[in-house]
Parts: structure tokens; C-alpha cells; sequence
């Protein structure tokens, strides 16, 4: 069992090279067969000449020996008997290249034949030209066994020819077939081979690669770790690890960003809790000056506006500590203008007089957010506008409307200020980019809203021209019909 586990335990390096050196083995072997089969084709097709020698050979015997029985020519006899060595010495290279290729048997039979055909001829040409009827009777009868054993010489010289001929056509077959068999074995390893390497090692990168893409949209979702003990399962949990740590550096920036964006609204939240305490602190001391009056419908009255105070100080100080904390990101039907009211409360503050903030967002507009994450969206790109107005009056105004043909809603955050250079356009959303002065600026505020706004599966794109103001436009999709209770935010 353990051996046909074995080859799934291996690398991927260790199983490219086993496929490597089984295919070389296989070339190799596939050469040394095809070759083999080639040198025996060689010798046949010189055997197979030999054997057409000894043919033609035999034919020139049989020739010599017609015109000697017909004419009783000596010169014909002596041609003849020529021929006969000749095929002699052409049968003994026949017979010791027969040796190596082990040859039909028929070449033993062919050396008796033409001894006997030899023997015959001698026994013809010894008979005297003066015969009786006796030595004719002989002669006719040798005559007739020289004409036997010429026509064995000429079958069995054919037979060689045409066997060695069959041979060769048997050997070009099996290397056919052999080269066929093994081109669809190579195609078979080759299938495989893609097989394995698509699995092993393409898909995977192919799965890298988009969540590369998906990591620079702000999902930090880890890869599922595959039980393959190779390369791949270390590349795999290495990339999760770097996912990991990426995703705490990014929530840390996040919370940088959080802390230099209080820092910036501090001024203006302290402004804010003047406000209530002032009041507060005057209502007091009236009802201290009123006290031994004692009246007690003024008295409720003062008491009640300390009340409000209160509940004002406190919404202020709630909402910095919602901005604040840290949360995991859920997303939840939310009415989206308490979200951006809230924003601009804390905003508002910042904004040196003579700019007027705006907002046209309807009541009834619900969609998927993560509150606190989408509030900060709002915060820098208010925080943003109110930076970019240098010349008073100005305006920032942020709309929002659905787009029931597109399935979105649509959220507008324009300003009247300086605007933005057009080679700054392509990298304003580049983390630590900023066209701010040095001190008055992180470059993650914008960086971190796209990370948001993609986490939400939404867009942001900027528009501006110099000296004309700035255009942030949000798309985010709208939730399905039917869903649950919107969350209400505290005032």
C-alpha cells in the first residue's frame, strides 16, 4: 500500500524530475528498439541483394544449360560451369550472412541442389559425342535430372528472396506499430503530465493571482491550505501568513488614520462640548440664585435644559467613541443619511465659517453598511473639502439617490475648493499619497476609503479640474427587497 502512495508524497520538483527521467528513459528505450529494428532491416536488404545475385545467378545457369542440351556448344558448358561457381561463392556469403539473421534452413538444401545440379552437369559433359542407344538413354535421363535440379535451384533462390523480402515488410510493421504505441503512450504521460502540472502548480498560481487582486480590493479572505505536502501547500500557508500580517498592518493603519483624523476633529469637538457646559453651567447657577425663591415651574424648566445639555454632551462623546473603536467589519441594513448626519456632526466643527454643507439624501434610503467604517469614509472626504476651501464662501454638498436601472445607489461629495493637479488624479488613492503640505496630511485617508468602499463591493472614482472643485462619487449596490429592520442610529 505504502508504494502506491508513494508517488502522491512527492514534490513538485522531485515529481518533474521523476516525469523527466521517466521520459528520457522512454526516448532512450524507443530509440534503442526502433534502431535494433533498423539494423535488421539493413542486413535483410543486404541479404535480400545477395539473394537476387544468386537469382539472377541461377537464371544465367539455367540459360547456359538450354543452349548447351539444344547445341551441345562446349563454349555453353564451360559458361556454365562459371556460373555455377559464381553461385557457389554467392550461396557461401549467403550462407554466413544467414548465420547472424538465422535464416531459413532452404540454404542447406540449395547447396545439396546445386552440388547435385554440378555433379549432374559433369556426368553429361564425361559422356562421349559418339553414343549408342544405351548412352542416349542415359544422357536423356541425366538431362532430365539437370533440368529437375535447376528448376529446385530456381524455386528455392526465389524463396529465399521472397521470405526475406516478407521479413523486412514484418519488421517495417512492428516498427510501425511499435512507434504508434509509443506516440500514444507519450500522449497519454503527456495528458497526464498537463494534468498534474495544471493542478499542482497553474491553478494554484492562477488562485495567488486573484487573491492578490481580491487583497488590493481590501478582502483579506485566507487561501483554504490543501493537504498536498509539496511546494505548493508551503507557497499556500507562506501566503496566508503574509495575508494575516498585511491585514493586521492595514487595521492599524486604519487605526493611525482613526487617531490623526481625532486629532484633527479634537479642536473642533472641544468647541463642541463648550457649548452644553456653558449652558449647563449657566443654567446652575441660576437655579442657585433662584433657589430661595423656589419656584418650581422655572426650576423643572432650568432643570430640563441641563437634561438636554447633557444628552448632547453625551451624543457628541458617543459618537467620537463609536469612531474610535475598533470592530470587526459587519455590514447591517442602515438608513444611510443618519450615517452621513453623523459624519457631518462631527465635521461640522472643522468648517471655518462662510462654508455651508449640504446634504440631499433621502429618508428612505436603506443599504448594507458597516456603520463605523463608512462613517470614517464620509469623515476624510469631509475632512478633505473643508482642507481644499481657501476662498470663502464656500460649499460642500453630498447627495444621494438610487439607481433602481443599475441596482445602485449613488453618493456625491462635492466641494468649491482648489481641486486636485491631473497628474495627481491616477495616484490619489495610492496609500501615503498626499497633496497636502508635510505635517497636514497621512495619505491614508483616501487609500483607506477605497479599501472600505470595495470591501462594501462598491466603487469611488474622483473628478476635479484646478480651481473648480472636487467630485468624490461613491456606487454601492442596493440591498435585495426583502430585508430586515434598518438599524437606527442614536442622534
Amino acid at each position: 500500500m505504502t508504494g502506491w502512495l508513494l508517488p502522491f508524497s512527492l514534490n513538485i520538483r522531485q515529481k518533474v524530475i521523476v516525469g523527466l527521467v521517466v521520459s528520457i528513459m522512454a526516448v532512450v528505450a524507443i530509440a534503442a528498439i526502433s534502431y535494433y529494428y533498423l539494423h535488421q532491416i539493413e542486413l535483410k536488404q543486404h541479404v535480400v541483394e545477395i539473394a537476387d545475385d544468386l537469382s539472377n545467378t541461377t537464371l544465367e545457369i539455367r540459360r547456359y544449360e538450354k543452349n548447351y542440351l539444344l547445341y551441345g556448344s562446349s563454349a555453353d558448358l564451360r559458361e556454365n560451369l562459371q556460373y555455377l561457381q559464381a553461385a557457389q561463392r554467392v550461396l557461401d556469403n549467403l550462407v554466413f550472412e544467414g548465420q547472424k539473421l538465422k535464416l531459413l534452413p532452404q540454404f542447406d538444401l540449395m547447396k545439396k541442389a546445386l552440388g547435385a545440379y554440378k555433379e549432374t552437369v559433369d556426368k553429361i559433359a564425361s559422356l562421349s559425342e559418339v553414343m549408342d542407344q544405351a548412352d542416349r538413354k542415359k544422357r536423356e535421363a541425366l538431362e532430365e535430372k539437370l533440368r529437375e535440379h535447376g528448376k529446385i535451384l530456381v524455386e528455392l533462390s526465389s524463396q529465399v528472396v521472397v521470405y526475406e523480402r516478407q521479413r523486412i515488410l514484418e519488421i517495417l510493421r512492428t516498427l510501425k506499430t511499435q512507434l504508434l504505441y509509443s506516440l500514444s503512450i507519450f500522449l497519454v504521460f503527456g495528458v497526464f503530465l498537463t494534468f498534474i502540472v495544471s493542478r499542482k502548480v497553474i491553478k494554484p498560481l492562477e488562485v495567488i493571482e486573484k487573491t492578490t487582486l481580491r487583497i488590493a480590493q481590501g478582502n483579506f479572505r485566507p487561501l483554504p491550505v490543501l493537504n498536498t505536502r509539496d511546494e505548493t501547500q508551503q507557497v499556500v500557508t507562506a501566503f496566508n501568513r503574509m495575508i494575516a500580517e498585511l491585514e493586521k498592518r492595514q487595521n492599524q493603519l486604519v487605526q493611525i488614520k482613526k487617531m490623526s483624523s481625532l486629532g484633527v476633529l479634537t479642536a473642533g469637538i472641544a468647541h463642541q462640548l463648550n457649548n452644553p457646559l456653558n449652558n449647563i453651567s449657566t443654567s446652575c447657577q441660576i437655579v442657585l440664585e433662584e433657589l430661595d425663591i423656589c419656584n418650581h415651574e422655572f426650576m423643572h424648566k432650568m432643570l430640563t435644559n441641563v437634561i438636554q445639555e447633557v444628552h448632547r454632551a453625551r451624543d457628541i462623546v458617543k459618537g467620537l467613541l463609536e469612531f474610535s473603536r475598533v470592530r470587526d467589519f459587519s455590514l447591517n441594513p442602515t438608513v444611510l443619511r443618519d450615517v452621513i448626519a453623523r459624519a457631518v456632526r462631527l465635521v461640522a466643527s472643522q468648517a471655518p465659517p462662510g462654508v455651508e454643507i449640504i446634504q440631499q439624501v433621502p429618508d428612505d434610503l436603506i443599504l448594507d453598511l458597516d456603520v463605523q467604517r463608512m462613517q470614517e469614509v464620509f469623515i476624510n472626504l469631509l475632512l478633505n473639502a473643508t482642507q481644499a476651501i481657501e476662498e470663502l464662501p464656500g460649499q460642500i454638498k453630498i447627495a444621494a439617490w438610487a439607481d433602481e436601472a443599475r441596482q445602485q445607489a449613488m453618493i456625491t461629495v462635492e466641494d468649491t475648493g482648489v481641486g486636485i493637479p491631473p497628474e495627481a488624479l491616477d495616484k490619489i488613492f495610492d496609500p501615503f499619497f498626499t497633496t497636502k503640505e508635510v505635517g497636514l496630511g497621512t495619505g491614508l485617508g483616501l487609500s483607506i476609503a477605497y479599501g472600505i468602499v470595495e470591501k462594501h463591493r462598491g466603487t469611488i472614482t474622483v473628478e476635479s479640474k484646478p480651481g473648480e472643485g472636487t467630485r468624490f462619487t461613491i456606487s454601492l449596490p442596493l440591498p435585495p427587497k426583502s430585508k430586515p429592520e434598518p438599524e437606527v442610529l442614536a442622534a
